[in-house]
Formats: structure tokens, C-alpha cells, sequence
């Protein structure tokens, strides 16, 4: 990318490029206007001591025309009620279904991490949506135009969580008429899917770009199959039950939760009387347990959006499925239910399935769940996606149980309960998706800018794509981002 003191279109790192949260990006347009692309928290082992001084957003807001969310994970939007207190006033740009799922999130963000005030709380809700401007995907629009400059916009399923999107971005530079014309074509990858998630079409490679900003989470990974998948799921599921056990997913409130349930709703129809499988008692008598009132919110929400659900899903509601509601499913609503549950399934051998956040076992209701079970070896801990170095859930990840402790809310646990991780329940893309997101554009761009990675996770990537481009006698430059703060 040229110099930013020269050079226009530039971009500036303000989160999430070096690490895999705070995702926060400045797409300078010209000396007077700019773009921003999310505006995330940082989680694990991104967060620094001083976590308010790097909560704070104190790049200068004054060219910042709009801000463009590419999906409302609070890695990428956890930092709003910081843009608004600082002054940001201009219209925050979204597709349809994240415009109504981002009000659950702040709101449950700003409990968390801002203020229990209820009425500041509503207040604030009230001032974004002043600002929300939904869009429809696949269409261009123009977010400035000025006699020196157009830059429009378009949508692209991404594939991550429901809304989720990527963004088109045509920055046309006129300067004056004795001026050639420029076009640049800017592609913000966001969060890209996996192929065959659950409830999501695959992420559609564009037709071409100049420069396209990518993520890099499992830049050095691949992921198991989903056939795989479901079998890892239905055998750790099954040898906690059969243990007497439960089985606790720690899962974020949005797309994991909703994704987890698909697979499981699957599950039990196949081995239900009528499905595809023979009756077992034991999925028979299963009980699946969202213990998360955010997550409750979320489904119900992802309930409504079933326009926006995959050909597969689909087919299951015309043959009178609910996947997302089914008889087995029970939601946990205030904390002294919550508590009762926790104890029960301590005490007890009845057969469950409990998903409850926070995903990274960082906080929320599945810490007293870890503690009530972790050092029982009849249960199972499953994890169905990342775990950031620095958290909880990085800790128990790598255990070996028996041996290893890991501390929770202060006190330190024994690991005797069953680990396992599935990697294919990531909604990121793993590498050959990454690069195949390159490799299928008709036209190839002259850069590759790498963030939302780790140090090893965008090397690796970087040498695959530079590979890929050898091979199709492409000429292609792979930077890795720098964040500035």
C-alpha cells in the first residue's frame, strides 16, 4: 500500500491486525474523507492491562464519514459506545439482519463493560438506531460523493454468522479535469465462513479487487470435514452420557449457539423413531440446554430471519422440522434457574447437552458450569471453537486432564473432566478457504493485506498465497498489516 502521507486510498490499522481481536480499520479516501470498518474489543491475550486506556478510540474522527460493520461479533463492534462518546455522529452502515442483531449485542456489552444504568442503557440503544442504515446485499451505494470523490459500497454474504457480510469498496479519486480518473477497488473480508456451516450459504468470492484486506484466524490450519464434524460431535456427546456425564460447550450467544443447535436437532432426528438411524436411549432422553439469555434472544431473532437460511435448512422446515426448536431443546431463563440447573446436573447422571457463554470460558454463566463439573471425570468439556491465548478456555484446551489446573474467577481447578475440541465447528475459514477466497476471483489483486491473525497463522498464510499466485503466474504482493493505536 503506498504511503499514507501521499498516496490515496490508504489504510490505517486501529485494531486487529497483528492479533485476532479489536478488528478496527481506516480506509482513508482521500486527505478529507475516510471509511471506518468495525470498531471491535479486544479479548485474551490482545487486551492490555490498561484495558480503558485501549478501550478508548483516540484516532481523530473528524474525516470519518461512516462506519461499515461486517457482523456484530463484539470483536468487531464491542468498541461503539467508545466511537459514540468520543464523537462519532455519521451513519453506521450494516446489513438487514445485522441491524437487528446488533442492539442485543451492545446491550449486553454495555452491562458488561460500560454501565448497568438502565435508562443510559436505553438511551443509547435509541441514539444507534438513529445511526443504523440497513442495507440489502448485492447492490451498490454511494456513501460520498463529491465533486473530487465517489465511493460506493456493496454487501457479500461472508458465510461467518447470520449478517454477517464483506465489503465491496469502489473509491473513485477526480481530482480536477485535467486529471486521469483513478478507481480503486478495496475488498474487507471481515470474517469469511466455512464451507457447509450450518444455516449459511459459502461465501462467494468477487470478481475482482486491487487490494483486498483479509483475515487470517486459521491462516495456518485446516478444518476437519463436516461429516467429521458431526461424528466427533455425536461421539463426545455420547461417551459423556454413557459416563452418566454432561456435556458442557462452551459457545458464543450468535452463530456458534444457533449453529450447535442445527447439528444436534440433526442428531437426535436421526436417532429418533422416524429418522434416518435406529432409536438410542440415550439421544432419546437428551436434554439440550442453552443456558444463556442472550443466546435465547439471538435464536429467536435467527428464527425470524429464515429468508436469509441456506437451501438445506430450507428443505428441513418443508418437511416440518425445526431445527432451531425443537421438543428436546430447553432454555434457561433467570440466574436461580441457572443455579438449580448447575447443581442438578452435578448431582445427577441425566443426560445433557449445556451450551452457555461466554465461547473462550472467559466469563458468563458457563464458568459456574466449569466449576461445578471440571473436576468430575463423568463430564466432558467440548470445544467447538477458538480459544485465544490468554483465556481460560486456551488453558483448559490444552491440558491434559488429570495433570493439569486452570483458573477460574481466581480459584484454581483440577482438570479431570474429558477435553476434546472440533475445529471444524469454526465459523472462520480455514487456509485452503482463505486462499481459494483469492484464487477464485477472475481478476487477481495486486495485493493481499493479512489481519485477524496471529504472528504464525499469517505467515503460513502468506506463503500459501504467494504460492497459489506462482502457480497461476500471478503478480501479487502479501503484506502483514501493522496496527497503529
Amino acid at each position: 500500500m503506498p504511503d499514507p502521507a501521499n498516496a490515496y486510498p490508504n489504510i490505517i490499522h486501529h485494531g486487529g491486525a497483528s492479533g485476532v481481536t479489536g478488528s478496527c480499520h481506516q480506509l482513508n479516501c482521500d486527505s478529507e474523507h475516510s471509511l471506518l470498518i468495525d470498531c471491535g474489543l479486544f479479548q485474551g491475550r490482545d487486551a492490555a492491562d490498561d484495558t480503558f486506556e485501549q478501550l478508548k478510540v483516540q484516532f481523530d474522527l473528524s474525516k470519518i464519514k461512516a462506519l461499515l460493520i461486517t457482523h456484530v461479533h463484539i470483536d468487531h463492534v464491542g468498541r461503539l459506545p467508545y466511537l459514540i462518546a468520543a464523537g462519532y455522529n455519521g451513519p453506521i452502515y450494516c446489513s438487514k439482519p445485522s441491524a437487528l442483531l446488533l442492539p442485543l449485542v451492545l446491550e449486553d456489552a454495555l452491562r458488561v463493560g460500560f454501565t448497568r444504568d438502565a435508562k443510559l442503557i436505553e438511551q443509547f440503544k435509541a441514539r444507534i438506531a438513529q445511526l443504523l442504515v440497513p442495507l440489502d446485499y448485492k447492490t451498490w451505494h454511494t456513501v460520498i460523493d463529491t465533486p473530487a470523490l465517489r465511493t460506493r459500497i456493496k454487501l457479500q454474504r461472508a458465510g461467518h454468522i447470520l449478517g454477517s457480510c464483506y465489503f465491496e469498496i469502489s473509491v473513485t479519486n477526480k481530482p480536477d479535469h485535467n486529471t486521469r480518473i483513478h478507481n480503486t477497488r478495496i475488498v474487507f473480508s471481515g470474517d469469511l465462513g466455512a464451507p457447509g456451516s450450518a444455516l449459511l450459504p459459502a461465501p462467494q468470492s468477487p470478481h475482482h479487487a486491487d487490494i483486498v484486506v483479509l483475515e487470517s484466524t486459521y491462516g495456518n490450519r485446516r478444518h476437519q470435514s463436516r461429516h467429521d464434524r458431526i461424528n466427533r460431535l455425536k461421539a463426545a456427546i455420547e461417551k459423556a452420557l454413557q459416563n452418566d456425564g454432561t456435556v458442557i460447550i462452551p459457545a458464543f450467544s450468535i452463530g456458534r449457539t444457533q449453529e450447535l443447535l442445527y447439528e444436534l436437532e440433526e442428531l437426535i432426528h436421526r436417532h429418533s423413531p422416524g429418522g434416518d438411524g435406529k432409536t438410542k436411549p440415550l439421544w432419546k432422553n437428551l436434554q439440550v440446554i442453552v443456558d444463556s439469555p442472550l443466546a435465547a434472544e439471538f435464536t429467536k431473532v435467527y428464527r425470524q430471519l429464515k429468508p436469509y437460511w441456506d437451501d438445506e435448512a430450507q428443505r428441513r422446515l418443508k418437511a416440518g422440522r425445526h431445527p432451531l426448536n425443537f421438543a428436546n431443546l430447553y432454555t434457561i431463563g433467570n440466574h436461580d434457574e441457572h443455579q438449580r440447573t448447575v447443581d442438578y446436573l452435578a448431582k445427577t447422571g441425566q443426560p445433557a447437552v449445556v451450551i452457555a457463554a461466554s465461547g473462550m470460558a472467559a466469563g458468563g454463566r458457563v464458568m459456574n458450569y466449569l466449576k461445578a463439573m471440571i473436576e468430575d471425570s463423568r463430564h466432558q468439556v467440548l470445544f467447538v471453537g477458538y480459544q485465544a491465548p490468554g483465556t481460560p478456555g486456551h488453558q483448559i484446551q490444552n491440558a491434559t486432564p488429570g495433570k493439569d489446573e486452570v483458573t477460574l474467577e481466581g480459584q484454581r481447578y483440577r482438570i479431570n473432566a474429558g477435553v476434546d475440541s472440533i475445529s471444524g465447528y469454526s465459523a472462520h475459514a480455514d487456509q485452503k478457504d482463505l486462499v481459494n477466497f483469492i484464487r477464485r476471483m477472475k481478476k487477481w489483486p495486486r495485493e493481499v493485506r493479512l489481519i485477524h491473525g496471529d504472528q504464525a497463522a499469517r505467515l503460513a498464510l502468506k506463503d500459501k498465497i504467494e504460492q497459489a499466485a506462482q502457480a497461476a503466474k500471478q503478480e501479487i504482493r502479501v503484506e502483514l498489516a501493522e496496527a497503529r493505536h
